[in-house]
């Protein structure tokens, strides 16, 4: 039978492309050399308290739902989010097939307080320098893409630029790869990146296995108030949500459903019922 390419494998060679073409354009001593001066928010921080946290995405499209919003307006958005309750905020940068671009999360960073995460297929150091340069607080890092060299050296990198690290694990062997990552946010994705199906049991089975002291975010596939609080219920710190926030013609309507009242987040592992502010 002919093997079927999965998403990431239709992703990432675009990714690729347009990083060498933006590597020619631009040399890596040039982004070191305007990189946006530190706003001080920090994500790690940002989900750390007794509820849960809400990560809101900025995202025009994705490969499995086509145009989800794709004439938002990066600024009006954040502001919007920040306004709502949001404690942090996630762009998608890939253009091809999230119609996202560095622009945005330049124009992200200048309109909120809040810390901004660069989202992306981050393979190489070049991308760290930009999401730093373009006024990032944290960089997302795809366990799936990289091996365990460059995993750690992108971790370090970004740790020296003063950026967190999320760091997306879908499976158990992915998650131990992940906790070796020494101050690393352990980000959950629901959705199987290379088949796009989504399961919101991928977080709640892998959640008590992170200790006690990592933070741990859910993302993917979350629709509502029921599934915020059955991931915080679970000891998950916070909940990256993209879709159904912008499929809304009112964001802090669909915010508001979503986390309000924001569940406290429970002690890890499963079936213990302590809050968060015990620890």
């Amino acid at each position: 039978m002919p093997v079927v390419p999965t998403y990431l494998d239709r992703i990432v060679p675009a990714v690729v492309r347009r990083l060498e073409e933006r590597k020619r354009r631009r040399p890596q001593s040039e982004l070191e050399a305007i990189a946006a001066p530190d706003r001080g928010a920090s994500f790690a921080a940002a989900l750390g308290g007794p509820e849960v946290s809400l990560i809101a995405e900025v995202k025009r499209s994705s490969p499995s739902k086509g145009p989800i919003r794709p004439d938002l307006e990066v600024g009006p958005l954040v502001e919007a989010y920040e306004r709502s309750g949001a404690r942090a905020v996630s762009v998608l940068t890939e253009e091809d097939f999230f119609g996202g671009n560095l622009e945005d999360l330049r124009v992200a960073a200048a309109h909120t307080r809040l810390p901004v995460l660069r989202k992306d297929f981050i393979v190489d150091p070049y991308q760290v320098h930009e999401a730093r340069a373009y006024g990032a607080s944290a960089v997302l890092l795809i366990a799936a893409l990289l091996d365990d060299r460059l995993l750690e050296g992108l971790a370090a990198l970004a740790g020296r630029l003063g950026l967190d690290v999320l760091l997306e694990v879908h499976d158990e062997a992915e998650l131990a790869r992940a906790l070796a990552v020494e101050y690393a946010i352990v980000g959950i994705n629901n959705r199987d990146l290379h088949s796009f199906e989504v399961s919101l049991d991928t977080t709640i089975r892998l959640a008590g296995l992170v200790p006690q002291g990592r933070l741990l975010v859910g993302e993917s596939g979350i629709r509502d108030g029921d599934h915020v609080a059955r991931l915080a219920s679970s000891g998950v710190d916070g909940v990256l949500v993209g879709e159904s926030i912008l499929m809304s013609t009112d964001v802090g309507e669909a915010i508001a459903a979503l986390m309000l009242p924001a569940p406290p987040v429970m002690l890890r592992p499963e079936g213990l019922t302590k809050m968060k502010e015990a620890r």
